[in-house]
């Protein structure tokens, strides 16, 4: 099941995707959150509530997915955890190559840096160097703290695409990354969320990609990740209580512009896409901040 957010003339709506139509679900029941955040705390994480509603949708429910005005699939997650240097041929291509960690790297991303499917990744004012990172999300679908590798996975409500916008010249400014993460409208979020139950265990053995232009840039396996989804959800539940609705981002692959020669950043007039197998495709395009 493929859900995801979209603003109708009513404002937020949520929406299951069948083909090329997705049915807005407060227009079969006006009760229904238009934050899949607020369904899943609501449900524990059961989302079979969602296909009984589309399963009685009327035709007047029914949508064209052209044209549609995207939203985040979760409209307000709590916390947006990420991770670094998850793919060793990405730790090789940088500054980490002979320092190669032991453990996951954590930051945080903040919702004001998200921007939807459809939505401008926005290039700052203060820096040509907009670097894209594809990545695999997994939406948290009930509370969870100190997870162990039998039911790490039972948490996953579902998975989505990421464009990790990084301001490189921002983000190497100190050891630590956050704000050159978190400059407004840089990462790249949907186009919906896929219920984990369409997807293998984990998010494994999935192709990632990302294509700037059209021209491949970045092409991996999600097998191939160092700390795979599990194991991080174990690792980081150890300190940290996730809630339904929370993001994991879980890392890019090797082939980001800022270590191609010369460097490829993205600017005004690209449009960059993420493709993972199994969920879709991921497509933005950049606009130049206005002054």
């Amino acid at each position: 099941m493929k859900i995801a957010g979209f603003r109708g003339p009513q404002g937020l709506r949520l929406g299951i995707v069948e083909g090329d139509q997705v049915i807005d679900l407060q227009a079969v029941d006006p009760a229904v959150p238009a934050d899949l955040a607020a369904i899943l705390r609501k449900n524990g994480g059961d989302l079979s509530a969602l296909a009984a509603l589309a399963g009685r949708a009327p035709t007047s429910a029914r949508l064209p997915l052209a044209g549609l005005s995207f939203a985040l699939p979760v409209a307000n997650p709590g916390k947006i955890v990420c991770l670094g240097l998850n793919y060793m041929e990405h730790v090789k291509e940088g500054r980490y190559a002979d320092n190669v960690p032991k453990f996951p790297t954590y930051f945080m991303r903040g919702l004001t840096s998200l921007t939807p499917h459809l939505g401008p990744i926005v290039r700052p004012q203060v820096s040509d160097t907009l670097d894209y990172e594809a990545e695999l999300v997994a939406v948290i679908g009930r509370r969870a703290r100190h997870l162990t590798m039998s039911d790490a996975c039972s948490v996953i409500a579902g998975w989505s695409c990421f464009n990790d916008g990084s301001v490189r010249e921002w983000q190497k400014r100190t050891t630590q990354w956050d704000v050159g993460k978190n400059f407004d409208s840089t990462g790249g979020f949907g186009p919906w969320m896929v219920t984990a139950d369409a997807l293998p265990a984990g998010g494994k053995g999935l192709k990632i990609e990302a294509r700037l232009n059209g021209k491949v840039m970045q092409s991996d396996n999600t097998d191939n990740m160092m700390f795979p989804v599990a194991e991080t959800l174990v690792d980081l539940t150890k300190g940290v209580t996730l809630e339904p609705g929370d993001l994991l981002v879980t890392g890019t692959p090797s082939g980001v512009g800022q270590s191609r020669t010369p460097p490829i950043f993205m600017r005004g007039g690209d449009v960059c896409e993420i493709e993972i197998e199994g969920i879709g495709t991921l497509r933005n395009p950049i606009e130049d901040e206005r002054a």
